[in-house]
């Protein structure tokens, strides 16, 4: 939390994540360009973003693209705001999203999120595609036998077979990464969303960054916003303790309103 803050501290830094939620996804060039300084110093701030996870960079191809990870800011939410004035900042929040949409970008961002859990890339991989295990921290079981080409279901636990989430596994390359589709309106005539699973291990810990683009509007943003860290949490604590919380962490937002 102390990285976290000294690197909110820096306006330029602060500036930068104003870039990449105005587009995310850029490349340390597009960064840089943007700032009035010499491209070392410019790359020092980068790096202390970085540090802090507030940046998260991935790779693709030949390119390092770096996201805004919301991450360490929703912790801040949840320690320091969101138990003092909760309703009042729900109304001004909702009176900013109001504004927003007004003035609404066109491109919708990409939303990337990373959390880092201790246990193998063996088992996040298996508590990503095990229906059981995904009934348990999500809610919904996770079926397929993901293979690429394979469908896959989203269904809820009720016993109705009902599968609120369809999609297509586009790549599986276990225990390290996972691209699927992601369709939660299969009815209505729009492309899918996707998301990949990078899961990166490290001596005792994994990294487990969740890519989630090709959003369809910005509703569909705020919603996995709202979602994934959610849906992360509970997964990161049936993996560590063999439970998970103690209550669903995706109706917090329901108990405030």
């Amino acid at each position: 939390m102390e990285l976290v803050f000294k690197a909110l501290a820096d306006e330029t830094r602060r500036s930068v994540l104003d870039r990449l939620r105005e587009r995310n996804g850029q490349t340390l060039r597009e960064l840089c360009e943007h700032l009035d300084m010499a491209r070392q110093s410019a790359t020092q701030h980068i790096d202390i973003l970085v540090r802090a996870g507030l940046v998260t960079v991935v790779r693709r191809g030949r390119e390092r693209l770096h996201f805004l990870n919301p991450a360490p800011i929703h912790d801040i939410e949840q320690r320091w705001i969101s138990g003092f004035d909760q309703p009042r900042l729900a109304a001004l929040s909702a009176i900013r999203r109001q504004a927003e949409q007004e003035y609404a970008m066109t491109t919708v961002p990409t939303y990337v999120y990373v959390t880092y859990i201790h246990a193998t890339a063996e088992q996040v991989w298996r508590a990503l595609t095990d229906a059981d295990l995904t009934a348990r921290y999500w809610g919904h079981a996770n079926v397929s036998d993901w293979q690429p080409g394979s469908p896959w279901e989203h269904r809820r636990t009720d016993g109705s077979g009902t599968a609120d989430v369809v999609g297509t596994v586009l790549e599986a390359e276990p225990p390290a990464r996972l691209v699927i589709t992601f369709e939660d309106s299969p009815e209505e005539d729009r492309k899918p969303s996707t998301v990949t699973f990078l899961v990166e291990p490290h001596q005792d810990i994994v990294r487990l960054t969740v890519t989630h683009e090709r959003l369809a509007n910005l509703d569909m943003y705020r919603g996995i916003s709202q979602g994934w860290p959610a849906v992360l949490a509970n997964l990161k604590s049936l993996l560590e303790t063999g439970e998970v919380l103690p209550q669903a962490p995706w109706e917090m937002g329901h108990a405030h309103a």
